[in-house]
């Protein structure tokens, strides 16, 4: 006969297993990492691909403000709509609002600091953060890796 310790001391064990064994999101755009690579100039591969950082006011995108869109620069899938960016102060693009279902947010614990990391919905690329001191109406700041992103004039 099995003890209740011994039930649950299984159960904890099949799902930490099942947990290790749990697929990444399968996404629409793919890549090996060599293919990666090749797509991508070195500062967008270090940021999309291995959630670097780029400098801080080292991005062109920080004066643009016509009217569009900002696409994933990995797979082009338009993320924030040029209406929703706003000037954070903080040397990145930053945006109140992302597109429906463009991004994904995941827990990020790095850099001893908890922060909320934003992915491309369509091919995982690391895009930034979202954090919670944005302006209305949504009060998120969407902080986004210059390098990670394209624009497209409406």
């Amino acid at each position: 006969m099995t003890s209740r310790r011994q039930f649950c001391l299984a159960s904890a064990a099949f799902l930490l297993a099942a947990r290790a064994g749990r697929a990444a999101p399968a996404y629409a755009v793919t890549h090996p990492d060599a293919e990666w690579r090749r797509l991508l100039t070195p500062a967008q591969y270090d940021v999309l691909r291995r959630a670097g950082t780029e400098m801080p006011w080292s991005s062109p995108l920080l004066g643009e403000h016509r009217p569009g869109r900002f696409a994933c620069v990995g797979c082009d899938t338009a993320a924030f709509d040029a209406s929703t960016k706003f000037e954070s102060g903080t040397g990145w693009p930053s945006f109140y609002r992302a597109l429906p279902k463009a991004v994904q947010e995941r827990a990020d614990s790095s850099l001893g600091m908890d922060r909320t990391e934003v992915l491309c919905a369509t091919c995982g690329s690391h895009l930034g953060h979202v954090f919670d001191d944005g302006p209305q109406p949504t009060g998120l700041r969407y902080c986004m890796n210059g390098v990670a992103l394209s624009f497209h004039p409406a």
